[in-house]
């Protein structure tokens, strides 16, 4: 099995390296190395999280406020998006619905 990243959640990514590297040099790297673990710990776990929005799985991080969705297809985990749990839950629900992009 492996992981994909889709680009927007590659660009997800980059926005909150670049956010966390606004508030402390070196948070922002911090940041990619925990999401990139939690997201590593996919190739174990992958499957166990609930469902949200009727087909993706949340992954909580475990040192951001960050959820990692996720869905799991034949020998592909796809991650969708990696969002701040801190965003209004109706602009997640729109964003991974696609119809929201920012």
């Amino acid at each position: 099995m492996k992981v994909k990243i889709s680009g927007a959640a590659s660009q997800d990514l980059l926005d909150g390296y670049n956010f966390y590297e606004k508030q402390d040099k070196g948070l922002g790297s911090y940041f990619l190395d925990s999401l990139f673990s939690d997201i590593d710990s996919l190739l174990v776990y992958a499957g166990i999280h609930p469902l949200f929005h009727a087909k993706y799985h949340r992954m909580l991080s475990k040192r951001f406020p960050f959820s990692v969705y996720y869905r799991v297809e034949e020998n592909e985990i796809l991650v969708y998006a990696v969002l701040d749990c801190r965003r209004n839950p109706a602009w997640i629900r729109n964003r991974l619905s696609g119809e929201q992009k920012d």
